[in-house]
C-alpha cells in the first residue's frame, strides 16, 4: 500500500510539473532589497576580512598543494550526491549517470574522493544544485539576496540550499564535534579556492559580486553566456 501510494504521489507531482519542466525560469537581476543587502554585505565583508580570509591565506601558505587538492577533491566528491539528486529531478539522465559514475569511482579507487580518478577517465564533473532544479521546474528566481555568512543568492537558490544540505552525508553524521570540524574545513577550503579570483574584481565590490553571481547562475541554467552590461 505504501509503495503504491508513493508511486501515485510521484506520478501526480510529475504530471503537475511537466509543463514547467520544458521552460526554465530565468534569473532575475532585480535588486529591490539593495539597501538591506548592502548592510549584510558589509557585515560579511568585515567578517571575511578579519577572520575567514586570514585563515584561508594561512591554510594556503602552510598546507602542501597536494593536500589542498585532496581536501578539495573530497568535498567535491561529497557534492556528487547533490549533483545526482538535482540532475535526476531535472530529468537530466546523462548528467545524473555521469555524477553517479564519478561518485562510485572516486569513492572507491579514489580513496573516499581524495583523488579524482574519474576526470582523467573522461567523466567530467557536472555541477547541479536544487536552486537550478527549481529554475528548471519554472519556479521564479525572486530578488537578489545577500545572506548573512553565506553570501550572494537569489530567493530561489537560497531556498535551494535547504535540500542541498539534506543530500549532504555530513548532515547525518552523528558526532557533532567532528561534523562541525568537517564543516569548518569545507568553509576554509571554499574560501581558499576564491583567493585567486579576488584580483578579477573591477569597480565597486558589491555590484561586481552581485552581477558576477547572477551571470554565473544564468549560465548554469541556460548554458549561454549572458551579456556583460546590465
Amino acid at each position: 500500500m505504501s509503495r503504491h501510494f508513493a508511486t501515485t504521489v510521484l506520478s501526480v507531482i510529475m504530471t503537475l510539473l511537466l509543463p514547467a519542466l520544458v521552460f526554465a525560469a530565468p534569473v532575475s537581476y532585480d535588486d529591490p532589497l539593495e539597501s538591506v543587502n548592502r548592510k549584510i554585505f558589509a557585515f560579511n565583508d568585515v567578517l571575511d576580512t578579519y577572520a575567514l580570509k586570514p585563515v584561508a591565506k594561512t591554510y594556503q601558505r602552510l598546507t602542501p598543494r597536494l593536500v589542498q587538492t585532496m581536501v578539495n577533491n573530497f568535498f567535491e566528491n561529497l557534492g556528487e550526491f547533490r549533483n545526482i539528486a538535482s540532475s535526476g529531478l531535472q530529468l537530466h539522465g546523462g548528467d545524473a549517470l555521469t555524477s553517479s559514475g564519478r561518485l562510485l569511482i572516486n569513492s572507491t579507487v579514489g580513496i573516499l574522493g581524495l583523488i579524482d580518478v574519474a576526470t582523467p577517465l573522461g567523466l567530467d564533473r557536472r555541477y547541479s544544485d536544487f536552486g537550478l532544479t527549481f529554475a528548471h521546474w519554472g519556479i521564479p528566481s525572486g530578488p537578489y539576496l545577500v545572506l548573512p555568512l553565506l553570501g550572494p543568492a537569489t530567493l530561489r537558490s537560497g531556498v535551494g540550499r535547504i535540500p542541498n544540505a539534506y543530500v549532504n552525508p555530513v548532515t547525518y553524521y552523528d558526532d557533532d564535534t567532528n561534523s562541525l570540524l568537517i564543516g569548518g574545513v569545507d568553509v576554509i577550503n571554499r574560501r581558499t579556492q576564491l583567493l585567486s579570483a579576488e584580483g578579477l574584481i573591477i569597480g565597486e565590490r558589491y555590484t561586481f559580486i552581485r552581477d558576477s553571481y547572477l551571470q554565473r547562475r544564468e549560465f548554469l541554467i541556460t548554458g549561454q553566456q549572458p551579456e556583460d552590461d546590465f
